[in-house]
């Protein structure tokens, strides 16, 4: 187990990236795999599907199978209106059967999404009641998914005002904080269709504001998934792999420092 300063405890953010979120298991992986207890957590997008995934149960291989099998019908559907071009509605069905009717106050540690108001792109902290549908709200790309109403809001993906939700852990009390930028390293190519154009346009935007966020972290984990889309899900096993290797040569270099130990 590795032993932190007295009154340290860590935290983990997992920041958006469509599908390239899949790397964020392998992460999770490697940190069991260092003893290492996660006691806050934040998610944003793609980083609060796989939070809740690992909150409500913790069996590595669980979520790895649930995420294995999971793809774009099971979590959006066609629904074409003048604030986008599906519904992802299905994410609170998906689950509902994954994990559970399950509510933040039920989670085993403290636990927050963050989702944007795009009334007044004000962030919200989504951390109180159904953890589906703060999911869903997180999740909700603009332009390829329409908006969720949350208490007179209209809420759209949290990766528009913080990606790499680093600052929301530390406004929650966390101490030493891991956390995980899908989008750091990632080489853009040519996308392939309009989904790809959509999805490229969006993360590029977020990956340079994700700089700023991501550098108050103690521990920065960034995989090069360049080799992947953020469309295809038919590539998690692989994203899995990728996120679990670079996490396992991150902890080796890190928890090293003698700041880390007690």
């Amino acid at each position: 187990m590795v032993k932190l300063r007295k009154g340290k405890k860590v935290g983990l953010a997992l920041g958006g990236g469509a599908v390239l979120g899949a790397a964020h298991i392998g992460v999770l992986r490697a940190l069991k795999e260092h003893d290492i207890e996660i006691g806050w957590i934040t998610g944003t997008s793609i980083g609060a599907l796989v939070a809740s995934l690992y909150v409500f149960d913790k069996d590595f291989d669980k979520v790895s199978e649930i995420a294995i099998d999971l793809n774009w019908k099971k979590i959006g559907k066609i629904s074409l209106s003048r604030y986008g071009l599906f519904s992802n509605k299905k994410i609170k069905r998906f689950l509902d059967e994954a994990i559970g009717e399950v509510t933040f106050e039920q989670a085993g540690i403290p636990l927050a999404f963050v989702a944007t108001n795009i009334l007044n792109s004000e962030k919200v902290v989504l951390n109180k009641g159904d953890i589906a549908e703060a999911v869903m709200a997180s999740t909700c790309i603009p332009g390829i998914f329409k908006p969720v109403k949350h208490n007179g809001m209209l809420l759209v993906d949290g990766g528009i005002v913080e990606n790499v939700p680093v600052p929301t852990l530390r406004d929650m009390g966390a101490g030493r904080i891991i956390a995980v930028d899908l989008n750091a390293r990632y080489t853009y190519k040519k996308p392939e269709n309009i989904l790809q154009v959509l999805a490229n346009s969006f993360h590029y935007t977020l990956m340079h504001a994700a700089k700023a966020q991501s550098g108050d972290a103690d521990i920065l984990i960034q995989p090069d998934l360049s080799g992947f889309n953020r469309i295809d899900t038919h590539q998690t096993p692989g994203l899995i792999e990728k996120g679990y290797e670079e996490a396992k040569k991150v902890l080796k270099e890190e928890l090293s420092k003698k700041s880390w130990w007690g």
